[in-house]
C-alpha cells in the first residue's frame, strides 16, 4: 500500500493493484488536478459517501483470498462508506486503509490491523487522533496536516499510542506501508 497526501483530504492510494484519488476536486493550488487523476482506476470523496456502499463498522469483516475458480467479478479494491466521515477501502492480502475526517464510530476487532490516516481541518487533528487511538487502536495511524498540526497530534497522543505506529505524510511524497 503506498498512500500520497496532497493537501486538505486529497491523497492518492495504491493498494490491491489499484490506484484510487481521494478528493481530487479539493486539491490545493498548484497541483494539476488532471495529472493526480490520471491512470486512476477510481475516484472517491468525502462530499459524496451516499455514492458509497454502507456498511455497519463494528460487524464488517475483511475479504479472503478465495480460490481461483471463485472469482469472478470482485473489484481488486472494495470501497465502503463506514459511518458519516470515514472511508475504508478493502483489498485482499493488505491491511484495510480507514481514512477518517471526523469521530469515528464503534469497529470491529478488524481495526486492531488497520492503517487509519486521519485528515480534515488542521485545528481538528489531535482531537481526532486521540480519538481514533482510543477507540480503535489500530496498526498505525498516518496524519495529513501541515507541520503544526503534525505536532499538536504527537504532543496529544504520544502517551496513547501503547504500540501504535504513528507516520506524518508529507505533501507530495508517498509513504509506502
Amino acid at each position: 500500500m503506498k498512500l500520497t497526501w496532497f493537501g486538505g483530504t486529497t491523497m492518492r492510494v495504491h493498494i490491491g493493484g489499484a490506484m484510487l484519488v481521494i478528493d481530487a476536486e479539493g486539491a490545493p493550488a498548484g497541483i494539476d488536478r488532471a495529472e493526480l487523476v490520471s491512470g486512476a482506476d477510481r475516484q472517491v470523496s468525502f462530499a459524496d459517501l451516499v455514492g458509497l456502499e454502507a456498511i455497519d463498522p463494528a460487524r464488517w469483516v475483511p475479504r479472503k483470498v478465495s480460490a481461483l475458480i471463485d472469482e469472478s467479478d470482485v473489484p481488486a479494491v472494495a470501497v465502503y462508506r463506514a459511518g458519516d466521515k470515514a472511508i475504508l477501502l478493502d483489498a485482499v492480502g493488505e491491511q484495510p486503509l480507514l481514512i477518517v475526517t471526523g469521530a469515528v464510530e464503534r469497529m470491529g476487532r478488524w481495526a486492531g490491523n488497520a492503517v487509519v490516516v486521519v485528515a480534515g481541518a488542521p485545528e481538528a487533528l489531535p482531537e481526532l487522533a486521540a480519538n481514533v487511538l482510543e477507540a480503535l487502536a489500530p496498526k498505525l495511524i498516518a496524519v495529513a496536516g501541515p507541520e503544526a498540526a503534525v505536532d499538536a497530534v504527537i504532543l496529544r497522543v504520544k502517551d496513547l499510542l501503547d504500540g501504535t505506529g504513528l507516520m506524518a505524510l508529507e505533501p507530495g511524497l508517498a509513504l509506502e506501508v
